[in-house]
C-alpha cells in the first residue's frame, strides 16, 4: 500500500497528521505481508499499529492479551472510539456468552482472547473457520517472563498460530532484551520476522531512587512526593491490600483525590477511576501492575514505586507512563532496607522444588490433580508429554533468571554513579552524557524547582489536613 494512501487513512480514522516514532514502519512491514515484532516506548500508541492494520486489511484482527482487565479497558476504549464490532472473550462470561461472542465472529473487526481461552477447542474450531487477517501479541515479553512458570499456555502460542492458518502476526512490547526478543521469535516460530526495536530511553523522565530507614518513614516520604511534585502521579505497590490501605491513608490526610486501582475491583468500577484520571478528577492513583497498560495519559508527572518491581524491564515500563507530552516528569524508587524479600516471596510463589514436581506428576499420572496454582502450571507440562527432569531444569533455569534480575534491579537501587547508564546497560543500550537533568546521584537532593516539577504553592497549602481536622472527623464518624 502506498505511503500517501496510509497517511490519509491516519488522519481520516484517527485525526492525526504524523505517526509517532515506529509506528509507520511497522505498519507498511505488515501491509508489506511480513511478521514483525515491535519494541516500542510505552507512550507510542501501539494500539494504533493493528487498529490502523486492521480497518484497512479484510478479516478478524485477533489480540491475545495477558490480563481480563486490560481486555475490558480495551474493548471499552475501542466503543468509546466508535468501534462496536469488538469483543473479549473471557473466563468471566457465562457459556451462553461465550457462545454467543463465536457465533459472531464473523461481523467482528477485533477480538481479546487470552492464551488460556485460544487454546479451547471450540474456539479454535470456530477461529479456524473465520478469516484472520492479523494475530496480535500483546505485552509478548510476557512469552519469556511468565510462560515457563507462571502462564504456561504462553509457550504453546507457536502452535496455536498454525492451528489458526498461521496468520499475520504482530508482537508488541515495550521492552524486551535482546534475550526475550529471542524467546519471542523462537517460541512464537517467527524466526525472519522484522524486528523493529526503538531505545527505552526517556529522557524527560528524571530518574531517582529514595533511601528510607523504615515502612513509615516510607509514608512520610510518599506524602511529601506527591504534596511537592505537581500532579497527577501514579504510585505502584505489590499488593492489592496495601494499595488500597495507602490509597484511604493518603485520603484521610491529604486533600488530595486519591484513588485505588487493581484487578481486585469490578470492571465497572476500573473503568470509572481510569476514566476520572483521564479526566483530571483525580490526584493521585494507588495501583498495582494492572494499571497502566492500554493507559495513555499525556500529562502524568510523576510515578512513584513504593514497593520494588521485579525487575529492571518491569520498572522501565510502569515508569515510562510519565511524561509523555515530553515535558520533565519524575521517577521515584522508595527503598528500605530488606525491600528484596517481598520481590523474593513473590517469586518463590512460582517455583517448585524437584520433590514437589515428581511428587505431582505422580499425581497427575494417579488422575489425582491438585487444584492448586503450581500444580494447574504442571499440569501444561504433564500434558504436552515432558519428563519431571525436564521440568526440574526450566524451573530452575527460571529462577536462577529471577534473582539474576533482582541483582540487577539491586545494582540500579545502589548506583553511586548515573542510574540511566545502569538502565541503558540493562538494554544493551550506551549511556548519554549524564547531566543535572538525568538522575539523582547518591545524597543529592532531588531537583524539583530546576525539574519545573514544584507543586504550585496554593495547592501544597491546600493539600495536608491538621491532625486536629483528622481527629475531629474521626469522633464524628464514631459519634
Amino acid at each position: 500500500m502506498q505511503r500517501e494512501a496510509i497517511y490519509q487513512r491516519l488522519k481520516a480514522k484517527y485525526g492525526f497528521d504524523e505517526f509517532r516514532p515506529g509506528q509507520y514502519e511497522v505498519i507498511s512491514d505488515l501491509l508489506a505481508g511480513e511478521d514483525v515484532l515491535a519494541v516500542l516506548p510505552t507512550g507510542t500508541g501501539k494500539s494504533l499499529i493493528y487498529q490502523l492494520v486492521g480497518s484497512l486489511l479484510p478479516g478478524l484482527v485477533v489480540v491475545i492479551s495477558p490480563l481480563i482487565s486490560l481486555m475490558q479497558d480495551q474493548v471499552a476504549r475501542l466503543n468509546y472510539q466508535g468501534e462496536k464490532q469488538v469483543a473479549a472473550l473471557t473466563s468471566q462470561l457465562d457459556f451462553g456468552t461465550r457462545k454467543s461472542v463465536l457465533r459472531q465472529l464473523p461481523q467482528l473487526k477485533f477480538l481479546f482472547i487470552s492464551p488460556e481461552m485460544l487454546k479451547q477447542p471450540r474456539v479454535l474450531a470456530a477461529l479456524q473457520q473465520t478469516t484472520i487477517s492479523l494475530l496480535v501479541i500483546d505485552e509478548a515479553h510476557c512469552i519469556s517472563t511468565w510462560g515457563p512458570d507462571f502462564r504456561p499456555d504462553y509457550l504453546s502460542l507457536g502452535t496455536l498460530k498454525q492451528a489458526i492458518g498461521n496468520p499475520l502476526t504482530l508482537m508488541l512490547t515495550a521492552t524486551a532484551t535482546a534475550k526475550v526478543r529471542q524467546d519471542i521469535v523462537t517460541q512464537l516460530q517467527v524466526p525472519a520476522a522484522k524486528q523493529v526495536v526503538y531505545s527505552v530511553n526517556r529522557p524527560n523522565i528524571y530518574l531517582a531512587v529514595e533511601q528510607v530507614a523504615s515502612e513509615a518513614d516510607k509514608r512520610e516520604r510518599l506524602q511529601q512526593l506527591v504534596l511537592a511534585v505537581k500532579r497527577p502521579s501514579i504510585v505502584y505497590f505489590s499488593s492489592k491490600r496495601q494499595t488500597d490501605l495507602i490509597a484511604e491513608w493518603l485520603r484521610s490526610t491529604t486533600h488530595l483525590r486519591v484513588a485505588a486501582y487493581h484487578a481486585g475491583l469490578t470492571a465497572e468500577n476500573r473503568f470509572k477511576i481510569q476514566q476520572q484520571f483521564m479526566a483530571g478528577e483525580l490526584d493521585v492513583i494507588c495501583a498495582t501492575s494492572a494499571f497502566g497498560m492500554g493507559i495513555d495519559k499525556a500529562d502524568i508527572r510523576q510515578v512513584i514505586h513504593y514497593h520494588l518491581p521485579t525487575n529492571l524491564a518491569d520498572y522501565v515500563q510502569e515508569i515510562g507512563r510519565a511524561g509523555r507530552d515530553g515535558q520533565p516528569a519524575l521517577a521515584v524508587l522508595l527503598y528500605a532496607p530488606g525491600d528484596e524479600q517481598l520481590v523474593r516471596n513473590l517469586n518463590n510463589l512460582t517455583a517448585a522444588s524437584p520433590a514437589e514436581i515428581q511428587l505431582d506428576q505422580q499425581r497427575f499420572q494417579q488422575s489425582q490433580v491438585a487444584e492448586t496454582d503450581l500444580s494447574l502450571v504442571l499440569q501444561y507440562y504433564w500434558t504436552h508429554g515432558y519428563s519431571v527432569e525436564q521440568v526440574t531444569t526450566q524451573f530452575e533455569s527460571r529462577q536462577r533468571a529471577k534473582e539474576a534480575e533482582l541483582a540487577q534491579l539491586l545494582t540500579y537501587v545502589q548506583a553511586k554513579t548515573c542510574r540511566r547508564a545502569v538502565l541503558m546497560a540493562y538494554f544493551n543500550e550506551p549511556a548519554p552524557d549524564h547531566t543535572p537533568r538525568c538522575c539523582q546521584l547518591s545524597g543529592e537532593p532531588l531537583p524539583l524547582a530546576q525539574l519545573g516539577l514544584t507543586a504550585s504553592k496554593a495547592q501544597s497549602q491546600a493539600a495536608t489536613i491538621p491532625w486536629q481536622q483528622i481527629l475531629a472527623q474521626l469522633f464524628l464518624q464514631n459519634s
